[in-house]
């Protein structure tokens, strides 16, 4: 009895030593958005950069070319917070203040947009945000001709578990910066994120000594997190109901869905676009999501919603397939669909694994506990993966994946692709000329970068600075953020588990596929845009026209036009009306080869250490000789007569291909479509139909260009991967490199029959 007393009381004596020592050590500074570095970038440097990409010297028809990212977060949002300690191997606090220095000196942009998350920003962050980008313009230089171009935006960041209440996520991005000019607040996203972001499901003792445990060393910026989520939590939500000019300014508005997005900027009155990205990612997304739903008057703002984000650091959501990660039966139940060639569903291999674990894998005993786990796995959407015990990411092979798109997204969700979303057309709604209402996009990509680094993908260098990938710094840190989440029990016995129980000891982010996303994620696109001038009213012109495209990285030029039978240029995004066969022209110019390390005037702007720490030793450093262009692809898209119509047929990818000669000068061809306006594939009467090109790089070496780096056998299954992790299982210096075509996605040309 004394032993067991003296046991007892010399544990409450080391609890409350540990409890003293959180209280007594608890006091950090709260985040400040950093300090704008005033060194204009150097003239020769900027007047190289305007030559290289002038349209006139380049056989084009517009003045310049520029590139920007119109998707970059800071540590300001709470999920790139959390990637930058320490315990994730993450580069530290990446301030506002960075993403303008990175912008200006590391990635040499001429614009980018900041785009925290609105869901993780109280007023006092907003207010700092803006005082940045407004300092970043001061110090970009004249407004007709600055050295970069920051715009104010913030990311709606909604997420829901079924298909029917997800969204999916878009950036706003503002035209103006002026205090008079922008909303009070951004307006966060309603749905799994913004619930999460008000509810601790850690315990009090957790809470106060978890930091001490899990990264001693670095416990005040763990402490820094936990502030920065009660200062959230304690600001309150503003009232529904009321007009967002009357709401008071210390609150925090909420859109549930998009058609409240939309009013609340209605309301505003402020110039702004809403870009949707990241729509076939399937690491958020549920199984069976279509954009259907949004194809509405009230869901969808034609005004607004111009653009779509193609590719990010986070995968290409251009690409349309017939497979799916889920069926529905003539009742609407959900089926686990069958493996094909190209495709192995996830709750197909969740059935192979416990089949495989079976004693008897033929007896009618193993056959009812494969039935179960398929539908298990169905039912806990995207948390699939927990329905399976003691399960390692090798064992899940490539399931889910699609094996031959280009740098897909974890999961990729064709139902959701750009392809399916630009041929949906609703002839029950109108659009403001009268006409079925339909996505008119144009295309851009950008980077999602999370670490206050816009324009990463100008080399394939530093795989956990340049990507999102991050991971456990140690095994406590594994176990307590990764492990925790993995099901352990009876590896014989399918479990069950649903999304959105409050009881689940899983935060939001656990119940995704964390580990396997490592090898999914890559250097960030870009933006680009036509335009005569660098000035923040002549990019916004460009963005308003769509007359922008997208790039995975490399700063390829692109020009496609319709040239009609008066020799007029229509450029990517126009939208025309008329019967006469169409004749396109494409010239495309492939990005410089970039030289090591940085160039000399960014080491005399911002000093050797600057440099060091904020580009990690690597800059946008062109050389003198282009990447050839290898090929042009032509899709071809042809719009529904309603919104039952199968997309397959509609979407001819690749429509036609050209084949270059590139030997540093570009690539020009020129088409036609004899078949337009034709009758379409049923006999029907003749459809919208819309034309993009794909300038297609030489191929070179990638991050995570094999994504899981699959072994396959003579049949060609894929029967081993070896994931390219985020944590000590793959060695920091291992790149991933795989060869890879980069690209250009050009903006669709629209054209619509007569009548």
């Amino acid at each position: 009895m004394n032993r067991v007393l003296r046991w007892g009381v010399g544990t409450v004596v080391i609890a409350s030593g540990l409890v003293a020592l959180a209280l007594w050590d608890r006091q950090v500074a709260p985040e400040t958005p950093g300090i704008v570095a005033t060194a204009r970038v150097a003239t020769d440097s900027l007047d190289a950069r305007n030559r290289q990409n002038g349209g006139i010297e380049n056989g084009g028809d517009d003045d310049q070319i520029l590139f920007g990212d119109l998707h970059v977060h800071t540590t300001f949002s709470m999920d790139a917070f959390v990637w930058a300690l320490p315990l994730m191997q993450g580069p530290g606090a990446r301030p506002p203040a960075d993403a303008c220095d990175y912008a200006r000196y590391c990635a040499s942009l001429d614009f980018y947009a900041h785009t925290d998350h609105a869901e993780s920003l109280t007023p006092r962050h907003w207010s700092m945000i803006k005082d940045t980008v407004r300092a970043c313009n001061e110090a970009a230089g004249p407004a007709d001709n600055p050295d970069v171009v920051a715009f104010l935006g913030w990311e709606w960041t909604q997420m829901g578990n079924t298909p029917e209440t997800h969204y999916g996520h878009k950036n706003v991005i503002l035209r103006d910066t002026a205090e008079d000019a922008v909303p009070t607040r951004p307006i966060v996203a309603g749905g799994v994120p913004f619930r999460a972001m008000r509810h601790d499901p850690q315990p009090p003792i957790e809470r106060a000594l978890g930091p001490y445990v899990a990264d001693f060393a670095n416990r005040k910026r763990q402490f820094l997190q936990q502030d920065k989520r009660k200062e959230l939590v304690e600001v309150p939500v503003c009232p529904e109901g009321v007009n967002t000019r009357d709401l008071p300014t210390q609150c925090i508005e909420v859109a549930n869905e998009p058609k409240d997005l939309f009013r609340k900027l209605d309301e505003w009155g402020y110039p702004a676009l809403v870009i949707p990205h990241g729509t076939a990612w399937g690491y958020y997304t549920p199984p069976g999501s279509n954009w259907t739903k949004q194809l509405t008057r009230e869901q969808h703002d034609p005004k607004r919603q111009t653009l779509i984000e193609v590719y990010s650091g986070h995968g290409n959501s251009e690409s349309y397939r017939d497979w799916r990660a889920i069926a529905y039966d003539a009742e609407g139940g959900m089926v686990c669909p069958d493996a094909t060639d190209d495709y192995l569903p996830c709750c197909k291999r969740a059935g192979q694994i416990i089949r495989s674990r079976c004693d008897d894998p033929a007896s009618a005993d193993c056959a009812a506990k494969v039935t179960e786990v398929e539908q298990a796995y169905l039912k806990a959407g995207r948390g699939g993966q927990l329905t399976v015990a003691d399960v390692k990411p090798e064992d899940w092979l490539n399931c889910g994946q699609c094996t031959d798109c280009f740098l897909p997204p974890l999961n990729h969700r064709p139902g959701n692709s750009v392809q399916a979303i630009m041929a949906l057309n609703n002839p029950a709604e109108r659009d403001d000329d009268g006409r079925d209402l339909r996505f008119r996009f144009g295309f851009i990509g950008s980077s999602d970068n999370h670490a206050a680094e816009p324009g990463t993908g100008f080399k394939q260098a530093g795989r956990h600075s340049s990507t999102e990938s991050r991971g456990a710094a140690n095994q406590i840190v594994q176990q307590r953020f990764v492990d925790r989440a993995k099901p352990t029990g009876n590896p014989q016995q399918p479990r069950h588990f649903e999304l959105g129980d409050p009881n689940s000891p899983f935060n939001f982010l656990q119940v995704n596929e964390t580990e396997r996303l490592s090898s999914f994620l890559y250097t960030g696109g870009l933006a680009a845009v036509h335009t005569h001038g660098r000035s923040r009213e002549q990019i916004w012109d460009a963005l308003q026209r769509k007359e922008v495209y997208g790039t995975s990285g490399p700063r390829m030029l692109l020009w496609f036009d319709l040239i009609d039978n008066a020799g007029q240029r229509h450029p990517m995004g126009s939208e025309l009306e008329g019967s006469d066969v169409p004749h396109f022209r494409v010239r495309a110019l492939g990005a410089f080869e970039q030289k090591p390390g940085c160039p000399a005037w960014t080491e005399a702007a911002i000093g050797v250490e600057r440099v060091e720490q904020l580009c990690g030793g690597e800059c946008f450093n062109p050389g003198d000789t282009r990447t050839p262009i290898e090929r042009i692809e032509v899709v071809r898209i042809r719009r529904q007569t309603d919104l039952h119509d199968d997309p397959g047929p509609l979407i001819e990818d690749p429509w036609k291909v050209m084949r270059c000669s590139d030997e540093g000068n570009g690539c020009s061809v020129e088409f036609d479509d004899p078949d337009y306006p034709g009758t379409d594939i049923s006999g029907q009467k003749p459809r919208e139909t819309l034309y993009y090109v794909r300038a297609i790089h030489r191929a070179e070496p990638t991050i995570n260009g094999a994504q899981l780096r699959c072994d396959y056998d003579e049949q060609g299954r894929c029967v081993a991967v070896k994931p390219c992790y985020g944590d000590a299982r793959t060695p920091l210096d291992d790149q991933c490199l795989a060869e890879v075509e980069h690209r250009a996605w050009s903006s669709p040309i629209f054209l619509m029959p007569p009548g």
